[in-house]
Order: C-alpha cells, then sequence, then structure tokens
C-alpha cells in the first residue's frame, strides 16, 4: 500500500491513477474524504489534520510500501500578502512534520519518503545551469524550499530512504501552469513574459508520474531529485512552440512591469525567474525520459 498526502491535487490525482493501473493500492489522506461510494476499490481516503500533531491516520503510515508527500496551499492561488506567506509555509511544513514523525515513529516505517519540493529552492540564477548540488537562492521561495526539505529529511533513516523531488513546471492542458497558459494563446493574445530570456525548467506530466514511481522504485533515489526534463528552454522558445502547438500567434509579450503590479512578489519567481535546471541525478542513476524536447511533448499534449 502507498499512501499519498495531498492525492487529491492536479499532481495527486495523476499519480494515484499511475498507481492503481499499476495495481497497487493507495491510500490518500486528505483533509475531506469523499463520501459515498468510492470511486476505486485500489483507492481510499483518510481524514487527516496535520496541524494536529498525530491522529489515527497514523497508523496508515506503519507498514506503508512507500510515502509520498504532496501536500501544501497552491503556490500560484493568490497575491503573496504576508498571511498568503505564512499560509504557504505552514502548509508545507506541519504537512511534512507530521508525515516525517509518523515515518521516524512507525514500528514498521515504509522504505521509501518521497517529498515534494519544487525548483523555486534555486532562486532567479539567470543562465547558469542548475544541478541538484547548486546552492539555493535567497528569496522567498527559495526559503520555503530550504525549510520543506529540511522537515523531510528528518524521516531519514537506516530504515528509510528520504528522496526530494523538485518538480519544475508540469505539462498538462488539464491543470498546473499549462491550463493558466492557455486562454491568452487560444485569444491569440499569447506571448512572451517580461524579457523571455529567462529560462524554464519543464517536464511533461507523464514523465513527472514516471520519474515518482521509479523513485519509490530505485535504492539509490535519494535526496534532491530535480523532476525536469534533460533541455529547459527559454520563456521565448516557450511561447513560440506552445503557439505552435496551438495554431496560434506568441507575437505579444506581457511586459515585466504590468507582471508585477498585477500579481505583486509571486510574479518575480513565478514567472521572470530564470531557473536553467537539468536533471543530473535522475539522468546518472539511468531514468530515461519520455519527452526530453519541448516541442514533441506540446505536440503530444494537443494532438487531434
Amino acid at each position: 500500500m502507498i499512501v499519498i498526502a495531498g492525492g487529491t491535487g492536479f499532481l495527486g490525482r495523476a499519480l494515484a491513477t499511475a498507481l492503481v493501473a499499476d495495481r497497487r493500492q493507495v491510500t490518500v489522506l486528505t483533509r475531506k474524504p469523499p463520501s459515498g461510494t468510492p470511486v476505486s476499490a485500489s483507492v481510499s481516503h483518510v481524514e487527516w489534520h496535520p496541524e494536529d500533531g498525530g491522529g489515527a491516520w497514523t497508523k496508515v503510515i506503519d507498514g506503508a510500501e512507500a510515502v509520498i508527500n504532496l501536500a501544501g496551499e497552491s503556490i500560484a492561488s493568490g497575491r503573496w500578502t504576508a498571511r498568503r506567506k505564512a499560509q504557504l509555509v505552514d502548509s508545507r511544513l506541519q504537512a511534512t512534520r507530521s508525515l516525517a514523525g509518523a515515518v521516524a515513529a512507525a514500528t514498521s516505517p515504509p522504505p521509501v519518503f518521497v517529498s515534494a519540493s519544487a525548483i523555486g529552492y534555486y532562486g532567479d540564477r539567470s543562465d547558469e545551469v542548475l544541478r541538484e548540488a547548486s546552492a539555493p537562492g535567497s528569496d522567498f521561495l527559495a526559503s520555503l524550499c530550504v525549510q520543506w526539505e529540511r522537515e523531510a529529511m528528518r524521516a531519514n533513516s537506516s530504515r528509510t530512504r528520504v528522496a526530494l523531488v523538485r518538480t519544475g513546471i508540469v505539462l498538462d492542458p488539464t491543470g498546473g501552469a499549462l491550463a493558466k497558459m492557455l486562454p491568452p494563446f487560444k485569444m491569440f493574445v499569447g506571448g512572451p513574459l517580461g524579457s523571455g530570456r529567462q529560462y524554464m525548467a519543464w517536464i511533461h506530466l507523464t514523465d513527472w508520474v514516471r520519474l515518482v514511481r521509479w523513485t519509490i522504485g530505485s535504492d539509490r533515489a535519494s535526496g534532491p531529485i530535480n523532476a525536469t526534463a534533460p533541455e529547459p528552454v527559454t520563456n521565448r522558445e516557450f511561447s513560440t512552440a506552445l503557439g505552435a502547438a496551438l495554431h496560434r500567434p506568441s507575437l505579444l509579450p506581457a511586459p515585466a512591469f504590468a507582471l508585477r503590479v498585477l500579481l505583486g512578489e509571486m510574479a518575480g519567481p513565478l514567472l521572470l525567474a530564470s531557473q536553467r535546471v537539468i536533471p543530473a541525478r535522475a539522468q546518472e542513476l539511468g531514468f530515461e525520459f519520455s519527452y526530453r524536447r519541448l516541442q514533441p511533448a506540446l505536440q503530444a499534449l494537443f494532438a487531434g
């Protein structure tokens, strides 16, 4: 049985579906378990409130094959006011601290704890090639990722391997960043953001799911693992490729100052920061990407 905290979100749903297809039993930890008849006999939901520091949910951790931590408030769902930033931090640190504590306290702890992180760890780094060993950045999102990963590593022991999956921009039209990018392009007003020179580290949803499944099963996959395709692109290149995949122009740039006025502080780390991240660790350990280049990835997403 594999436990997923945050399994009702965009990534969690895709991962749970793939694990069920692998004939795995999945338990999703959620604040609001669905009522009524379960959609699948292979997926169960258990109520949890990580801020309480324990509860009946800890029983499913004991003896689990793996625990996957995807819990946390959406980074891009509102302006970064002081209150919102506190929510972003607390939702990640509380959940990760509770899960790591339950793993460490288990009589039969899971052999692997896969905890989410993000390439925001690296901050804004121009055209520097960023690998897992690269130093963290210094902005809010980088600081959050450093704290987040530190909490996850509390579960590390001789009996539990901890992997920190630093996720880039996950591409799928049904959710995540790409879903928010589509409306302007479909209305013929899409284009690069800011200068367009900033690097974007992306990954196809299929490869993200495959990478997490591979991480669960690979004994050498531990510590930071960049979940990004091997060939990051500039924002201008991304806009051109997306426009071509949608048969739309990509000519109208969104000025950096306008994005900062509209979105505030979050515009920098989420839209204007340059992060030329490569998946050095995954490639070193032999993971093979289905979509290494952006154009084929977008064509696969929008084919037909």
